[in-house]
């Protein structure tokens, strides 16, 4: 059980939690935010509580989409929704045996160290199973967001469950017991796909 504390950070799985999933979508004008996303993210940018992305975006391997695309819809995301303090990007698809791709806790890794925070001290969320054993991997906090997408299954096997990105926000603030820790680097920016 984790400790009540506010997190280092919260990271965001991207399709299907910020955004909605247009599956292998490298044209930003079909991004479209999750309802109540702008909202959370500016409670959380509020309350000083650094944001980032964790995404799986295996068209870039499967040739479905370029580098350049996926960039122009991340752009896109951050256009809508505000500046995020990392993006953590797997490229790879599964048969390629990364140690990024959700459900390994690479991105989640990844993320913590471009925010120079414990991977167990944030708070991953996302909308399938595979976000939440990506976290649970990093040792995380895991908290799921159901759509039409998210298994039955995965509700059940997930430590934690919110009604919507409202309520992860709700219970992300509520539990600071006291004064956040301060990030003790400068609020890092790791963008592009090539970095990785």
């Amino acid at each position: 059980m984790f400790e009540k504390r506010r997190p280092s950070a919260v990271l965001f799985d991207r399709d299907g939690t910020l955004i909605r999933d247009v599956p292998y979508n490298g044209d930003p004008d079909r991004v479209e935010p999750m309802p109540g996303a702008l909202e959370a993210l500016g409670r959380l940018r509020m309350a000083e509580v650094p944001v980032a992305v964790v995404t799986n975006q295996s068209g870039v391997a499967k040739g479905l989409l370029s580098p350049d695309d996926m960039d122009q819809v991340n752009a896109r995301v951050e256009e809508l929704l505000g500046p995020f303090d990392a993006w953590a990007i797997c490229v790879h698809d599964d048969a390629d045996g990364c140690t990024c791709r959700k459900p390994a806790p690479g991105l989640v890794i990844r993320a913590a160290a471009v925010l120079d925070v414990s991977p167990r001290d944030c708070v991953v969320v996302g909308d399938i199973g595979r976000d939440m054993e990506a976290a649970r991997a990093a040792g995380a906090r895991g908290i799921l967001v159901p759509t039409g997408v998210t298994l039955p299954e995965e509700i059940e096997e997930a430590s934690e469950v919110a009604d919507d990105l409202s309520d992860v926000v709700d219970r992300v603030l509520s539990d600071a017991e006291g004064p956040m820790a301060a990030v003790s680097a400068p609020w890092a920016r790791a963008m592009g796909w090539s970095r990785w």
